[in-house]
């Protein structure tokens, strides 16, 4: 075993369980089950992928207690009826065949039930008449997502009265019954994010005056209720926690890290094992769904996990962006007892194994884009942008080779050929990976540099490809003759989209940059429009850069162009997607005064949902000009004129100009080597543009589909 992490892999206890390494599948709705609630192959193909991957504890998320009511999604997973025994018992028997323990969280959605609302017309459980819902949310969707978010009107509410409360309390004991005949080793009875027990505790959503309401004592009433019944239900010596709320981020009259702690004390007076300690938001505001529970600042929650865990003598579970190195040390100095991922497990599985062997650099890295949750927010499966084999763990890994090797050259080295590349070598294939330009990358290099985490999956990838030997060419052009000479059984046309600069009046001047302008620009590459918009000094600069290397550096170019970049102080982007929006946010970070443009009703497609609320609303905060809805686009001198969504003319100054759309599939390469004879597969932005996750997928696609058996 690896040194590397000696407090994370080193084996702990929660109650009389005990478990070989600290590291724990956060409980995360996945909506993997049957759209009956029944676990089927989906959710236990998944799990079990991580229990192979070498996880200590698994935690299948949100099994409701009183499913159908109190769902909250799709295909979740339901603990509320002896019938659902035989696909949860299918489930721990597969995953303990492989020497992980698994636990279930019990779950009631109370006022966040939407699915159950839209659903099946169920009213939402909670204890009070909550506060009104208002902030910006629903702003963020697209106009072609709110499909997805549900309907039907104003949802029923159902307060509580005792003998509710009393049926609530014997759903979670019924639940926690079946849950130990299923063979779960443990439970986690989920006190947090909005859900009922949650709401209860709240002083935000609980305004009742009765022995459920008001002091802090009767807000945790029924939540002491719960653990009294899932105790009684299972026994004093079962492994059973409970998930709380060490805050309500952004929630007028939420919970407070005070009222945590002492939420902590009397759950651990009253039984329980261990805790998690998570976070919640106010749901209205947009950019605090990655504030809280899945946070987008690293570590966010440990501070608060910390004065938790000096307050109790039980173990504590920490959450939320927890790197293994962070999540070693802190676990070094007594903040928090166990670690539990999500978003890293869901990109990598195997990552306890990886880092087992003392070999981290080989964990795929999550990249922080938010693919997982944001699906389930628009109704579908959670799925990865960086493992396409998420949610499809069932369909098994394609076949390897066998004695009986295929040759394929892979056209382009961008994401989706590098990860098409390493795949088909580890299954046993020749694979050539050919790239036109001097470095692995494509237009993830420059992806990379606006948004620093993708370069964790663009040097992943390069290592990756590095490691499988596979036969990289760079500098050189595909043909059809290097592909006969190479005698290739298969060809995986990787070559991206074409972005080609869209008919706006004014776009000819030499201010107006293209997104490849800028692209060549900031990582040292040239053109000939590039060389007729750009000074001497531009030209001498970007050549020393890429004479010397530095332009290769993402990490220098970044820093470097805090100082100087060659664009003036006021710059307009005409495009709102994804490329456009993180470029506004990279130049706004440098100094510049920054307006996007587009004529979509709303920015950011191609951000994913959750992403996108968070960067629209940092890049309103930091003052940026943001018009979406316009119409008649015209770039003059130094202003770039428009007609805004109100129907008013509007004008705002620009130094520079970059247009950044226009991008769209190229499958010209594909059909001339189809039309030579070659047996061809086109994946990722040749087909359209889908980023990362497209290319990712594409590539797991063609993978499969070359590796197939030939049929009889």
């Amino acid at each position: 075993m690896s040194n590397l992490y000696p407090h994370l892999l080193s084996p702990g206890r929660i109650g009389t369980m005990e478990l070989k390494n600290r590291i724990a599948v956060t409980a995360m709705g996945m909506s993997l089950s049957q759209d009956d609630g029944t676990v089927g192959e989906q959710l236990i193909a998944y799990h079990e992928e991580q229990a192979k991957g070498g996880v200590g504890l698994i935690i299948s998320g949100v099994a409701g207690v009183a499913w159908p009511v109190g769902a909250v999604a799709m295909g979740q997973t339901a603990m509320s009826d002896d019938s659902f025994l035989p696909g949860l018992q299918a489930l721990t028997a597969r995953v303990h065949a492989h020497g992980a323990k698994i636990a279930v969280q019990l779950h009631h959605g109370g006022f966040v039930a939407g699915y159950s609302a839209t659903r099946w017309g169920h009213p939402l459980w909670g204890p009070a008449v909550p506060p009104p819902w208002k902030g910006d949310f629903l702003s963020y969707f697209l106009p072609e997502e709110l499909g997805g978010v549900g309907g039907g009107g104003v949802p029923q509410l159902k307060l509580l009265d005792q003998a509710d409360i009393a049926v609530v309390v014997q759903q979670f004991g019924a639940a926690a019954r079946r849950a130990k005949a299923a063979g779960f080793d443990g439970i986690e009875i989920h006190g947090g994010h909005g859900y009922l027990l949650s709401s209860f505790m709240s002083p935000a959503t609980n305004s009742r005056t009765d022995d459920y309401g008001g002091s802090r004592e009767n807000r945790l009433r029924l939540t002491l209720e719960v653990i009294a019944a899932v105790r009684a239900a299972v026994g004093p010596d079962y492994p059973v926690w409970i998930k709380l709320d060490s805050r309500e981020v952004g929630k007028p009259g939420g919970i407070t890290i005070d009222d945590a702690i002492a939420h902590a004390k009397m759950v651990e007076a009253a039984g329980i094992d261990a805790i998690t300690v998570t976070a919640y938001h106010d749901t209205g505001s947009g950019k605090l769904h990655s504030e809280s529970n899945i946070p987008h600042v690293e570590s966010f929650n440990l501070p608060a996990t910390a004065e938790i865990r000096a307050a109790v003598a039980i173990p504590v579970i920490g959450s939320g962006r927890i790197e293994p190195d962070g999540g070693d040390r802190a676990i070094g100095k007594g903040e928090v007892d166990f670690i539990a991922m999500g978003r890293k497990l869901l990109a990598d599985p195997h990552l306890p194994n990886k880092l087992r062997a003392g070999a981290p650099d080989t964990v795929r890295p999550c990249i922080y884009c938010y693919t997982c949750v944001s699906a389930i927010y628009l109704g579908q499966p959670s799925r990865c942008a960086v493992n396409a084999a998420l949610g499809f763990e069932f369909r098994g890994e394609p076949p390897r080779a066998n004695g009986r090797p295929k040759h394929v050259a892979v056209i382009g080295g961008g994401p989706g050929g590098m990860e098409a590349a390493r795949q088909l070598a580890a299954l046993g294939h020749t694979v050539t990976l050919i790239e036109r330009s001097d470095r692995l990358g494509g237009t993830l290099r420059f992806a990379s540099l606006a948004y620093a985490p993708n370069e964790r999956i663009l040097d992943w990838l390069r290592r990756e490809v590095m490691a499988a030997g596979v036969d990289v060419r760079l500098s050189t052009p595909a043909t059809p003759d290097l592909l006969r000479s190479l005698n290739v059984d298969a060809v995986i046309v990787a070559t991206g989209a074409v972005r080609a600069m869209p008919p706006i009046p004014g776009n000819e001047q030499d201010h107006v940059f293209s997104g490849d302008d800028m692209r060549r620009m900031m990582l040292g590459e040239s053109s000939d429009d590039l060389k007729r918009k750009t000074g001497l000094f531009t030209r001498i600069a970007t050549k020393v850069g890429a004479a010397t290397g530095a332009t290769a550096n993402l990490a220098l170019v970044r820093k470097a162009t805090h100082s100087w970049m060659p664009l003036g102080n006021a710059i307009a982007i005409i495009g709102g997607e994804l490329v456009g929006l993180e470029l506004a946010e990279f130049l706004a970070e440098r100094g510049r005064t920054v307006s996007v443009i587009d004529e979509a009703p709303r920015l950011g497609k191609g951000l994913t949902l959750v992403r996108r609320m968070r960067l629209i609303a940092e890049l309103a905060e930091h003052g940026l000009g943001l018009y979406a809805g316009v119409s008649d686009i015209v770039i003059g001198a130094d202003a770039v004129t428009f007609i805004d969504s109100t129907g008013a003319p509007r004008s705002v100054r620009a130094d520079n100009v970059i247009v950044a759309r226009g991008a769209q599939g190229d499958l010209s390469l594909a059909e001339a080597l189809i039309a030579a004879g070659f047996t061809v597969h086109a994946i990722g932005d040749a087909n359209g543009v889908g980023y990362i996750e497209g290319a990712i997928r594409g590539a797991a696609d063609a993978v499969r589909a070359i590796a197939a058996p030939v049929s009889a």
